[in-house]
């Protein structure tokens, strides 16, 4: 029997939660970026069984990506239709009358959408804008909002651009009617967006709730990978197969919307003296801003006094996390004060640049 091969990929990873899925992509009257790479993205998701409905307010530019497009206002059967081409194309195009007002076409079009969406029941929207994501006042991209955050959109540092808070209003009326998620991203940052952690745009959810929990063996070809991450980034120590294979065992995760991995921990016990160590712990830099490392130290914190350990402790080469650390009530100690256990095959020249905390849970 031949030996599978269990190396993880992000892009498969994802792909497995489209898989079965219908997803719509909003194409605006004139978008920039390449159709050919979005049309390499459409590729894969049609070989992965995902179908996709494209909307847009001007027929030629659906026509170079699918082979059909219907207008919604010429047929009274339209879901329906749509429907039958899905079965057979897996790709079909959706393309609304350009209904312009004095508000602008932009705004027409992002109601169509909804409208749309509402209609299909589609699991996801992409909304592709030349911009790429939503930006605060200073610029910088805003990686995650949920539905709260939109109430307050008027006050968030978003453009005051009236297109943008008509669209802002009607993706916050399609999650409160059911829509699990919607991502705004450009053209060309489709496929980071849609197929990497990472991504390149705004995933906008209806809540932004964040569960810990143990990982099951399901959980663990992602926090594998997020393990090997975090040692190329050098925020974790190189370690052999073995020691992650141990680490996965006493590991934990944290979740938003109970499906986004965003961040990983593990619990390592230290028997002989009576102590826990909070180890692999890395977050992913999308959620970074979204108080996921508290989560994971609270969750490991709580095992950890449950079990009756007497305290916990960490170590780390970057003097950001050692930051983070003091701010969840660790203590800077020096290396012999942790358990012997900890350096038992530890590399020396490693050991002279950790920052040393710990934690008494007496």
């Amino acid at each position: 029997m031949a030996q599978r091969d269990w190396t993880f990929s992000e892009r498969e990873f994802y792909l497995a939660e489209f898989r079965g899925r219908t997803l719509g992509i909003a194409l605006p009257s004139s978008p920039e970026g390449s159709l050919e790479g979005l049309g390499s993205v459409l590729a894969d998701l049609a070989k992965n069984g995902t179908r996709c409905v494209l909307l847009s307010p001007r027929s030629d530019v659906l026509q170079p990506l699918t082979p059909t497009v219907i207008d919604p206002d010429s047929s009274a059967n339209w879901v329906g239709e749509l429907w039958r081409v899905l079965r057979q194309e897996m790709t079909a195009g959706l393309c609304f009358s350009a209904e312009v007002t004095p508000r602008g076409e932009g705004v027409a079009f992002a109601a169509q959408c909804r409208q749309a969406v509402q209609a299909l029941r589609l699991a996801k929207l992409i909304w592709i804008d030349a911009r790429g994501c939503l930006s605060d006042s200073s610029g910088k991209r805003i990686s995650l909002l949920d539905l709260s955050d939109l109430e307050q959109a008027s006050s968030s540092g978003f453009s005051a651009a009236e297109e943008d808070q008509a669209l802002l209003t009607e993706i916050r009326g399609a999650l409160e009617d059911g829509l699990a998620s919607v991502n705004i991203c450009s053209m060309d940052g489709l496929a980071d967006e849609l197929f990497t952690y990472a991504g390149s745009g705004t995933l906008l959810t209806p809540e932004r709730y964040v569960e810990v929990r143990r990982l099951g063996v399901d959980d663990f070809d992602a926090a594998a990978d997020l393990i090997a991450r975090g040692v190329e980034e050098g925020y974790l120590a190189p370690r052999s197969e073995a020691n992650v294979q141990a680490a996965l065992g006493q590991s934990f995760g944290a979740f938003i919307e109970g499906r986004y991995l965003a961040g990983i921990g593990a619990l390592v016990t230290h028997p002989e003296e009576n102590q826990g160590e909070i180890a692999s712990l890395y977050t992913l830099t999308r959620f970074l801003g979204e108080g996921v490392g508290g989560h994971l130290v609270n969750f490991a914190v709580e095992r950890a006094r449950e079990a009756g350990y007497s305290a916990v402790f960490a170590c780390t080469t970057s003097p950001r996390v050692e930051t983070f650390f003091l701010r969840q009530g660790f203590s800077a100690v020096d290396g012999d004060a942790l358990p012997a256990s900890k350096w038992r095959d530890y590399p020396s020249e490693r050991r002279v640049k950790l920052h040393c905390l710990a934690r008494s849970l007496d």
